[in-house]
């Protein structure tokens, strides 16, 4: 599980990494129960809301980076 406050500390690059590793690992596990190997279905909902997470951390960094350009 990634914390809110792991990821305000890395910057626009380290969140997007990130939030790609956590896609990566949410495919690996729908092909898991879609092949019936996955044993503990709740991961998928775990996966799902940190993606959401970093996400939506991602979105307010972004929204900061702007404004300070501006």
């Amino acid at each position: 599980m990634t914390k809110a406050n792991d990821l305000r500390q890395k910057d626009i690059a380290g969140v997007e990494a990130e939030v790609k590793s956590l896609q990566k690992a949410h495919f690996g596990l729908r092909m898991q129960k879609a092949t019936q190997q996955l044993t503990n279905t709740g991961t998928l909902r775990i996966t799902r809301r940190d993606i959401a997470r970093a996400k939506t951390i991602l979105g307010q960094k972004r929204a900061s980076s702007t404004e300070t350009k501006e």
